[in-house]
């Protein structure tokens, strides 16, 4: 994986202000790595261990808290975030074939959540909050509602199309 070292440099430029903001203090650790997945969009190994020896805690600990929460992700993720509603409501409408029809569209599987390109990372999530809409999905902020095989397949189209346009 070989970094533009000049973005490195801004965004690390970032988690430097980032710790200087939370005075490097160890007990804001939970904000100070959500600042830094929000500048990153992940939270790549190299910068945790440098947060860790910054705040004067093991990398242990930092790898630590990042993995027990949910919200961390260790992997970059795609320009696209997939998120398939698996909560009942969705399950007895059938969200299974959507996510199914995701992975098949995209290359992906359990193991394999995103696409080389980067564009699409598909994730399933145990319920969204919005079962009088099942199945859902949700494409970074967007919640898309009563999707089918067909509506699937066409939203991904479109955002290829949209993709591509913007080249």
């Amino acid at each position: 994986m070989h970094h533009n070292v000049q973005e490195f440099g801004t965004k690390f430029e970032s988690v430097c202000a980032v710790l200087d903001k939370y005075e490097c203090n160890p007990h804001m650790l939970i904000s100070i790595l959500q600042e830094i997945q929000s500048a990153y969009s992940y939270l790549p190994a190299d910068v945790m261990t440098y947060v860790g020896t910054a705040l004067g805690i093991t990398p242990g600990t930092v790898f630590g808290v990042a993995t027990f929460y949910s919200h961390f992700t260790l992997e970059p993720k795609g320009k696209y975030v997939i998120k398939v509603c698996d909560g009942t409501a969705c399950h007895v409408r059938k969200s299974t074939r959507i996510l199914q029809t995701l992975q098949r569209e995209l290359g992906l599987s359990e193991e394999k959540q995103t696409t080389d390109d980067m564009l699409f990372t598909l994730e399933t999530v145990a319920c969204l909050g919005a079962c009088g809409l099942a199945p859902v999905i949700v494409v970074n902020e967007d919640v898309h509602g009563a999707m089918t095989v067909e509506k699937t397949i066409d939203l991904l189209k479109k955002i290829r199309e949209e993709e591509a346009a913007n080249g």
